[in-house]
């Protein structure tokens, strides 16, 4: 099983969200229909623009602590450095998965 780190933005540069989940698809279409009352509901944070991948929870929530600690420039440094253009990764998720 494998366990995913998420970046979701409200648009570039914009709002930031960071979670962790076993099933990326199925947590960022939650995100994106809104169906989790919450942070990402209220703020409108649905572009997927990074995620990574662990083989352990332990792992990934030692990840997700560490990547909410750290200052803003660099996430949007990270992001960056992957996607550019803050892109919605959801299709590319979606194409993988099936």
């Amino acid at each position: 099983m494998s366990f995913f780190v998420y970046i979701l933005a409200s648009k570039r540069n914009g709002t930031l969200y960071i979670g962790v989940t076993n099933d990326l698809a199925r947590r960022v279409g939650e995100h994106k229909a809104k169906l989790i009352p919450g942070f990402t509901r209220q703020y409108d944070v649905t572009l997927l623009v990074n995620f990574e991948t662990f083989e352990s929870v332990l792992e990934a929530r030692s990840r997700e602590h560490s990547l909410k600690r750290w200052r803003r420039a660099w996430k949007f440094k990270l992001i960056e450095d992957l996607n550019p253009d803050w892109r919605d990764l959801t299709d590319e998720l979606n194409a993988l998965a099936t």
